[in-house]
């Protein structure tokens, strides 16, 4: 793995992003930002998800107005997503939002750009410059890739707010085609020392989603590339935290919760694996401590393949050796075999 790139700090509310500050996970509300108590309950839902930055749409003065009641109700640093109307922006930072994102496709003249910075440089509050490979600025060249055009956009926002000596500043490019995201990543990081919010945008559903979203952000990550993740789904947005955190967890660059080893299953196989696999992990669900466990299904992949695991078990036929860092302590009948692992588990 390349070394991480650095990147300026810059602070969103009690966030630290950049650095050498561990990758945030962040997400954004599905519900409607002007239901302020659908949007806070949902919000306090990805708090118990450890999800660390929270971003809400801002289409109309309402739900601008709803930021207030909004940031009351919760604990997380609330970034506020502005599109067409800057005046929602100076209106989100009146409101108390701890940082904006700005969108230089469609956010319109330079001024109106100015104006908002202005207005968050008065209050120290930070800017991304999010920009995405759908809506790019209407000047984009044709004969650059996407990637490039991607690039160039943000170049020159990025130009126009350090016109104002304003550097709080965190850049993203997007596209939901990964070659292309990855393309513009790679070549805005030696250009700028801003932190970079990396994600895969529109990625889909859950089942193809977290795989697309895994491909581009693991990719830019093991270069070294990301300072903030979102993995972007069409689902309950916990699991873009659930799914950034195991990304995180899979390249070692963030301890989150139990690691669950589990063998694909086969013939060898004298035991339904996959379902006590799969009632291990929603047993694991509840559990926070940063801890490895196995669950072989047969002496091939016992504890000897799974030797690092803090606990784990081997089922064989009728029975399975129940074991830490690769050592027997134990043999259990089958009906107990979820249960044992568990206590076990809850020793640690």
């Amino acid at each position: 793995m390349n070394s991480r790139r650095v990147s300026k700090p810059i602070q969103i509310g009690k966030v630290t992003v950049g650095g050498d500050a561990p990758i945030v996970v962040q997400s954004m509300t599905n519900t409607d930002t002007r239901d302020a108590s659908s949007t806070i309950r949902q919000i306090k839902e990805l708090e118990e998800a450890d999800c660390e930055l929270v971003r809400v749409a801002v289409p109309d003065m309402a739900a601008v107005q709803a930021i207030k009641e909004i940031k009351q109700g919760i604990s997380i640093p609330l970034i506020a997503d502005i599109h067409f109307d800057y005046r929602l922006a100076l209106e989100a930072l009146k409101s108390g939002a701890d940082a904006l994102r700005l969108n230089p496709g469609n956010i319109g003249a330079a001024e109106r750009v100015k104006t908002v910075v202005r207005a968050a440089k008065e209050r120290n509050t930070p800017i991304r410059i999010g920009v995405n490979a759908g809506s790019l600025p209407k000047k984009s060249d044709p004969k650059l890739s996407t990637a490039r055009n991607m690039v160039e956009a943000a170049l020159e926002q990025v130009r126009l707010l350090e016109s104002l000596d304003f550097d709080l500043i965190k850049v993203s490019l997007k596209a939901f085609d990964v070659p292309t995201t990855i393309a513009a990543y790679r070549d805005i990081a030696g250009k700028i020392p801003y932190p970079l919010h990396i994600g895969i945008t529109e990625a889909g559903p859950p089942r193809t989603g977290v795989i697309r979203s895994a491909v581009g952000i693991s990719t830019l990550l093991y270069l070294g590339i990301g300072d903030t993740i979102r993995v972007s789904l069409t689902a309950h947005p916990r699991e873009e935290v659930f799914a950034g955190y195991e990304i995180l967890k899979s390249l070692n660059l963030r301890q989150h919760g139990p690691v669950l080893v589990s063998c694909p299953s086969c013939g060898r196989s004298d035991v339904d694996i996959v379902g006590l696999a799969e009632a291990v992990e929603k047993e694991l669900l509840k559990i926070k401590k940063p801890i490895k466990v196995a669950v072989m299904g047969c002496e091939v992949n016992g504890p000897g393949e799974a030797k690092d695991a803090d606990v784990g078990i081997a089922c064989g036929k009728g029975r399975a050796i129940l074991f830490k860092k690769g050592k027997k302590i134990g043999v259990v009948e089958e009906k107990d075999f979820l249960t044992a692992l568990m206590v076990e588990v809850e020793r640690l």
